[in-house]
């Protein structure tokens, strides 16, 4: 189906087409960009460095900051490019480039995820078999499973979106290439890829926003049975985590779980779990964990003296 295409690329409307907006849009989205790269991979540098983070709960939380910024990146770069120009266009090539890294990443972050929340479950659940069951090995061993995972998940949109015939129009009304605003142009009846694409991406948010809270709240509901400052500092960590999910969540679940209709306000809904969510993500996790924030000033500090040793 890709070769009998007569589209070579196509046109994307972007956020706005006002040339003021467009101005307001690349700079507010290069300082939330900015702030993502910033917050995501500082995470990255001081799990990486810091002795004291070495439990699976960080080697998890180094993964999802990982995905961010790259999840972040496949989708803002562009934006703000095209933010500066007059008629932003994506050839066919990049734009099925662009489906699979944006599904392959935003797949990646609702595994790691998953793989928190199991973390959580097990180290307040069954705290005298934690080291045991989530050992080094395990949880590489899940991490691999999560990068596969997103892989064939990305593989599958890639798969529907080279089985859309396109002939004309080429103008996508969105700031992004997905699968929904390419069913738009289809000049053929997509209602069995549509339902592929709800049973496929809709099916994934809908059963991962589920087993996440069904989690939470039997490790809520277990704290009860814990001292109080351990029941203070898990329940921080929790609502850390509830937080995190209800904003990627919630967008997803809008976007992804109805029938092939589009609505004016589905591109500032997509910025929620595009833009939004890899940005909140660093401040959740950091603000609200002690250990993160003592580390990251460790960090500084061994910076500032190798810096005054110069």
């Amino acid at each position: 189906m890709w070769l009998n295409n007569n589209v070579t690329e196509f046109v994307l409307l972007g956020l706005t087409q006002d040339p003021v907006r467009k101005k307001i849009v690349f700079v507010t989205f290069l300082i939330f960009y900015l702030g993502t790269l910033i917050g995501n991979l500082l995470i990255i540098a001081t799990i990486k460095t810091s002795q004291t983070l070495g439990s699976p709960m960080y080697f998890f939380l180094f993964h999802l900051s990982l995905s961010d910024t790259c999840f972040a990146t496949s989708i803002a770069t562009r934006m703000i490019v095209d933010a500066l120009l007059k008629n932003a266009t994506i050839t066919f090539n990049e734009c099925i480039m662009q489906v699979f890294s944006f599904h392959f990443f935003g797949c990646l972050e609702i595994f790691i995820l998953i793989l928190m929340a199991v973390d959580r479950y097990v180290a307040i659940c069954k705290p005298l078999r934690y080291t045991t069951i989530m050992n080094h090995r395990v949880c590489g061993v899940l991490v691999a499973v999560a990068w596969v995972g997103s892989c064939v998940h990305s593989l599958t949109q890639i798969f529907l979106a080279l089985s859309i015939p396109f002939c004309g129009p080429n103008v996508i009304d969105h700031y992004f290439c997905d699968l929904q605003p390419l069913l738009k142009l289809a000049c053929a009846d997509t209602y069995v890829t549509n339902l592929l694409l709800v049973s496929n991406s809709g099916a994934i948010c809908t059963v991962s926003f589920v087993m996440l809270m069904v989690s939470y709240v039997i490790i809520l509901y277990s704290l009860r049975n814990h001292s109080a400052e351990g029941r203070k500092k898990a329940l921080s960590t929790c609502i850390s985590h509830i937080m995190v999910v209800i904003l990627f969540f919630g967008p997803c679940i809008f976007i992804y779980t109805r029938p092939a209709t589009t609505f004016s306000k589905d591109k500032m809904i997509a910025v929620f779990y595009t833009i939004g969510t890899p940005l909140f993500n660093p401040l959740i996790y950091t603000l609200r964990n002690a250990e993160v924030k003592n580390a990251m000033r460790m960090l500084w500090s061994k910076k500032l003296i190798s810096d005054d040793k110069r």
